[in-house]
C-alpha cells in the first residue's frame, strides 16, 4: 500500500467499536452485497475488525494487509473458519484474473490510491464485480486518520475508479469520510 501503513503499536485502535460511527458493519454488507458463494477481499484489513462483520456472509474471504504484525494480531484474535491472511500490496494482488468477486477497503484507500493498484483491482476482480471503498475524505475536518493532505475527496476516488475501467454506482461524501461503490 502507499506511502505509510497503520503504526502497529496503535493497532488496538482498530479495535474500537466506535469506528461504526463512519461504517456500520450493516451499511458496509448493504453496500458490498455479499453472498455464501462469493469469494471478496478485504484491502488492508488490519487486525480484521471489519473482516470480521463480512466473513460470516462470504465463502472465502481474503484479509489482505502489507503488514504481517497486523494478520498476528488477527491471528491472536482468532480467524474465521473462511479468512485466509495475505501479505501484499493492492499494487500487486496474488490472485488469478478475475479470482475476486468482490473487494473492500475500509479507511485504507490513501494508502494505495494510485492507478498501478486501481488497475491490478480491475484485473483479479470478475466481470460485475464490486468495489466498496469508504476512507477519510479530504473535504473532511480531520479530526481524525490521516492528515487532510494524504486524503482524497469522493469525485478523485470516483475518477480514479473510472480511468481503471470501473463503474462508479454510488458516491457519496459525508461529515468526516466518503463511500464510492464500483462495479465492472
Amino acid at each position: 500500500m502507499g506511502f505509510h501503513t497503520f503504526d502497529i503499536d496503535r493497532a488496538d485502535a482498530l479495535e474500537d467499536a466506535s469506528r461504526y460511527r463512519h461504517l456500520s458493519a450493516e451499511e458496509l454488507l448493504s453496500a458490498l452485497r455479499p453472498n455464501p458463494e462469493m469469494t471478496v477481499a478485504d484491502l488492508g484489513s488490519g487486525t480484521g475488525f471489519y473482516t470480521d462483520d463480512v466473513a460470516p456472509h462470504v465463502g472465502h474471504l481474503y484479509a489482505v494487509d502489507v503488514q504481517e504484525a497486523m494478520h498476528d494480531l488477527y491471528g491472536e484474535k482468532g480467524l474465521p473458519e473462511s479468512v485466509e491472511t495475505v501479505v501484499a500490496d493492492v499494487a500487486s494482488l496474488p490472485f488469478d484474473d478475475g479470482a475476486l468477486d468482490a473487494a473492500f477497503s475500509t479507511m485504507t484507500y490513501h494508502e494505495f490510491a494510485g492507478a498501478e493498484s486501481l488497475a491490478e483491482l480491475a484485473r483479479v476482480l470478475r466481470p460485475g464485480g464490486r468495489v466498496v471503498t469508504v476512507d477519510w475524505s479530504a473535504t473532511g475536518a480531520g479530526r481524525a486518520g490521516p492528515p487532510r493532505d494524504e486524503r482524497y475527496s469522493v469525485g478523485d476516488a470516483a475518477s480514479a475508479f473510472e480511468d481503471a475501467g470501473f463503474s462508479v454506482d454510488r458516491a457519496e461524501s459525508r461529515t468526516e469520510t466518503f463511500l464510492c461503490v464500483v462495479s465492472l
